[in-house]
């Protein structure tokens, strides 16, 4: 109840009684001067009336009683009257600060195509007997091949496959252990067998020393000892093709947090190709079925991870799948899906989102919130309803219920891997039985359930007011997540 109404009520209660006081004492004087007189019963009518007066004023002017409060989190923000101007507050904003260019994303990949490609043909070229080499080729990954980039078509991801001796054959193993630490989730061991003993004992020290490590008393590839291999390679074969290159691209490579770079800047006599690009190129042994094993750096995790070894387990790639995947829904989504658009504005909305958070909660917020998360979220979320549903009119619709499923998802702290342990995937993606019957591996593990509660506020705090949010950052140059 308001100040302002309990004031009325109490001047109107005062008022009232006092008038009450008024009648009573009239009353009582007119008895004293009737009393020799015969009794009327005028003056008690007149009493009744006045208190039945009162009565309605007060049961007419007193306040209603104050709604019960509720004690739930606020809600999204309803898709009523201010549906249309955050739609064209959000369509404003993504075609001018999200949407690529197609003729500019392909000159960018035209560029890292070329410069890749002889960068891998001098690898598979130059190699000595039983050591690992290059195969020749690269596979593309990431959001830049995935039409999901935001932004500018400025970085690109590349597994850049690499192949052990003709003599020793891989064998993967998925299952481990039964349980694992949760940055181990999602990793595989690679262990060697020779094809033939003999002509492999001539080698097998060499080899061994530079490339292995021992696992339960048996050999495995060490993605630590790849990782050096690769760096040194990749940086002998970019001298061989730097001096050619001089002329059309400025090329350099360098470690950024342990990560092998390309660094392109084309010199082209179109504007439009004058981006400096960054290419992340990634290591890769392919096991089969479209499956890669991605070597990881682990610097720093021995203490972590003991017993264990953390320089044996390589990270399971099926990104050929998630490419099938996304294929598959061109074609049975409506002719104007709004799907892979609802997935490039939540990650505006995490960008923006984030440079009101001070530096720590910043790199968690983009830690969870990071660009696979949210595709695996919009892959679960995609074959819960009707695909008829995610076209380019209902819009805002589904962003509602991307950020609806994102919100759950944090609260019960839990987002599975699409592939990985989820034997209801479909089966269209022809995934591998042995892909299909690991452990499951829950991509929140391993973060606090406060954090993830403060995610999920925040989430919904900045989606309630993301057009306002997305109109003072329009004019703005904001740090480029893919």
């Amino acid at each position: 109840m308001s100040a302002r109404c309990v004031n009325v009520s109490v001047c109107l209660l005062l008022t009232s009684l006092c008038l009450a006081f008024l009648c009573v004492q009239q009353l009582k004087s007119e008895l004293d001067r009737s009393s020799d007189t015969e009794p009327d019963s005028f003056p008690l009518f007149k009493l009744s009336v006045v208190f039945l007066l009162c009565y309605f004023l007060i049961k007419c002017w007193s306040p209603a009683p104050p709604a019960r409060l509720c004690s739930s989190p606020p809600k999204l923000a309803a898709s009523g009257h201010s549906s249309p101007d955050r739609k064209i507050v959000l369509e404003a904003y993504y075609e001018q600060k999200l949407k690529l260019s197609p003729h500019v994303l392909g000159h960018s990949k035209a560029h890292v195509t070329k410069i890749v490609s002889e960068l891998v043909k001098v690898g598979k070229t130059e190699h000595e007997d039983c050591t690992l080499t290059f195969r020749g080729d690269f596979v593309q990954i990431g959001s830049a091949y995935e039409q999901h980039k935001i932004n500018s078509p400025d970085c690109f991801d590349l597994l850049v496959p690499i192949k052990v001796p003709q003599v020793l054959k891989l064998e993967p193993t998925f299952d481990i252990v039964k349980e694992l630490p949760f940055h181990l989730g999602g990793t595989a061991i690679c262990r060697l067998n020779p094809c033939s003993k003999s002509e492999w004992s001539k080698y097998r020290k060499d080899f061994n020393d530079s490339f292995c490590i021992h696992v339960q008393k048996k050999c495995a590839l060490s993605s630590t000892q790849v990782l050096r291999w690769f760096y040194s390679k990749m940086h002998r074969c970019l001298n061989v093709i730097k001096y050619q290159c001089e002329d059309r691209c400025s090329v350099t490579l360098s470690v950024v947090n342990e990560q092998l770079i390309l660094k392109l800047l084309p010199k082209s006599d179109y504007v439009c190709c004058h981006i400096a690009m960054s290419v992340r190129l990634i290591p890769a042994l392919h096991v089969g079925d479209s499956v890669f094993l991605v070597a990881q750096p682990w610097s720093g995790s021995a203490a972590v991870f003991r017993p264990l070894k953390p320089e044996a387990f390589w990270y399971i790639y099926l990104s050929k799948h998630e490419q099938k995947f996304l294929n598959w829904l061109k074609v049975q989504t409506p002719n104007h899906p709004c799907h892979l658009k609802c997935l490039q504005i939540l990650k505006a909305l995490r960008d923006v989102g984030s440079r009101e958070f001070d530096q720590q909660f910043s790199v968690q917020w983009n830690a969870i919130l990071c660009s696979y998360n949210m595709k695996t979220a919009l892959f679960h979320l995609l074959l819960k309803g009707p695909l008829e549903a995610w076209d380019e009119k209902f819009l805002m619709e589904r962003l509602e219920d991307l950020v609806s499923f994102w919100r759950e998802r944090l609260q019960k702290q839990e987002l599975m891997h699409f592939f990985l342990g989820n034997k209801n995937v479909p089966d269209f993606l022809t995934v591998p039985r042995k892909i299909k019957e690991v452990l499951p591996v829950n991509l929140l593990a391993g973060f606090d359930a406060a954090l993830l509660d403060l995610v999920s506020f925040q989430l919904l705090k900045t989606w309630n007011r993301v057009h306002l949010i997305m109109k003072l950052n329009n004019h703005k140059h904001l740090p480029r997540n893919c």
